[in-house]
């Protein structure tokens, strides 16, 4: 059932269309703080759009055809752009001339379908060729080097001794979200994946019926993939534990999807899909020729539909979820970015403290000196008093809550109900734990030779149409 007539109050996906950015746009991406979207245009140039002013502040013309693919590094420092013409362009935004200057170029032998960065490192970058050919390119001065992930095949018993198959032609390649693994589709419907770091393969994955894989997004905690493939039908996959396949020898078995999803009414093919910062919804852009539609699932609830937001009639081309909150970028065939957004109901009590709201109209007492008048001076001397009043600053305060304890973690000491001694959220004190404690060489591999996009050390600089400058 549609969940807008279950709880039309309480949705935490996005329903309607907030703003429209006409920036000529084909594909567009937030960034990792989500106030920035980058967008990539037919004619080989790229733009990025400040979402508080909602006007472009940066523009990058680095091609001469398409761009076919964009994405951001980890701090937003660097912004990478694909594009038909066979060049991989590199940017750095903390440039201080505008435009910014290329950070650097790799070129390829054909042209480029989809690039990405790893997601520890800038430096090293995942490109799929037109050709099915896909290339790991490591900029590290002492890592230098273009490798070309190729599929292991088994070699048949047969006097000629060739493999008993061919390579499948790759069709997308993503790094899964540590960055420890890639992910590459094939159109025989299957499933690669590679060590990043020793560019082996690890593991073959056969999706049953699933034909040309057309497209790979993770959710952020990394163990949820969902495909979108030719058969029209997107599929969820929980994925298994890669731990000691080089050793053991390649992991090859058949994945079974946790859910399926599609249109059974139109048999609408997908152009794109994207999961919400929390993994709890998933939304998917239908290949509509005629309508913009995006359909939202609640992989919380079983996969249940939840909705179709309703576009208008240009045709969506793709589609990304905000990295922080409710909130979707869909692009158009005519170029427009569509911000779809979850509007917040008014909530009448946040203007008076003793203000509350009911479901139902109720019958009031009203007490009989309940506005009465007090006198200035009566009210003046009871503040002062109050003032007057010693405050213990002495006494330590304990908890009322029995169940609350606490535990130190790292030298911060913190509470079960969620704080710790200097401020910190504990959730963040755990997390900070966990990766200075995290010793796989197959992940720490990537943050050797740093790329320089740390927070607090650097600034994007921000040009408005009138070419007066500002830092953000």
């Amino acid at each position: 059932m549609n969940e807008s007539l279950i709880n039309p109050f309480n949705l935490s996906h996005p329903t309607t269309v907030q703003t429209s950015l006409f920036a000529g746009a084909q594909i567009a991406r937030f960034d990792t703080t989500g106030r920035f979207i980058a967008a990539g245009r037919a004619i080989g140039s790229a733009e990025i759009w400040d979402l508080e002013t909602r006007a472009p502040i940066r523009w990058l013309d680095g091609h001469v055809r398409g761009v076919t693919s964009i994405d951001w590094s980890r701090n937003s420092r660097y912004i990478l752009t694909s594009s038909k013409d066979w060049n991989v362009v590199v940017w750095d935004l903390a440039s201080a001339c505008d435009p910014p200057q290329r950070h650097c170029t790799i070129r390829f032998d054909a042209p480029v379908i989809s690039a990405s960065f790893h997601p520890r490192n800038s430096q090293i970058v995942l490109a799929l060729l037109s050709t099915g050919e896909a290339y790991l390119c490591d900029l590290r001065k002492t890592e230098r080097s273009r490798i070309e992930l190729v599929e292991l095949m088994e070699e048949s018993d047969d006097e000629q001794g060739q493999s008993s198959r061919t390579r499948s032609f790759m069709t997308v390649a993503r790094f899964e979200p540590s960055g420890k693994y890639i992910f590459i589709g094939t159109t025989a419907g299957s499933l690669l994946v590679f060590n990043s770091r020793t560019k082996a393969m690890i593991a073959r994955h056969k999706i049953s019926g699933a034909g040309i894989m057309k497209g790979l997004d993770f959710a952020k905690s990394g163990r949820r993939l969902v495909t979108n493939s030719s058969d029209r039908t997107l599929r969820q996959f929980i994925l298994p534990s890669y731990a000691g396949c080089e050793e053991n020898g390649l992991l090859d078995q058949e994945l079974e999807p946790t859910h399926r999803f599609n249109d059974p009414i139109n048999k609408t093919a997908w152009h794109a899909m994207s999961y919400s910062p929390d993994g709890e919804w998933l939304a998917g852009g239908a290949a509509d020729p005629a309508a913009h539609k995006v359909y939202i699932w609640d992989i919380s609830n079983d996969g249940q539909f939840a909705s179709a937001l309703d576009g208008g009639r240009e045709p969506l081309l793709h589609l990304h979820w905000h990295p922080k909150k409710s909130c979707i970028a869909s692009t158009t065939n005519q170029g427009s970015i569509l911000i779809w957004h979850c509007p917040n109901p008014e909530r009448w009590g946040a203007f008076a403290g003793g203000f509350e709201e009911v479901d139902e109209n109720v019958e009031y007492d009203e007490r009989e000196d309940e506005f009465d008048i007090e006198d200035e001076e009566i009210l003046f001397e009871r503040k002062m008093k109050a003032e007057e009043e010693e405050v213990d600053i002495d006494t330590l305060a304990t908890s009322s809550d029995p169940n609350a304890s606490t535990a130190v973690n790292g030298g911060n000491i913190v509470d079960s109900t969620g704080g710790s001694s200097n401020g910190t959220p504990a959730s963040s004190t755990i997390a900070v734990v966990g990766i200075l404690g995290d010793k796989d060489p197959d992940i720490l591999w990537a943050d050797e030779e740093p790329d320089g996009d740390d927070p607090g050390e650097w600034r994007m600089r921000i040009v408005m149409d009138n070419e007066a400058a500002d830092y953000y």
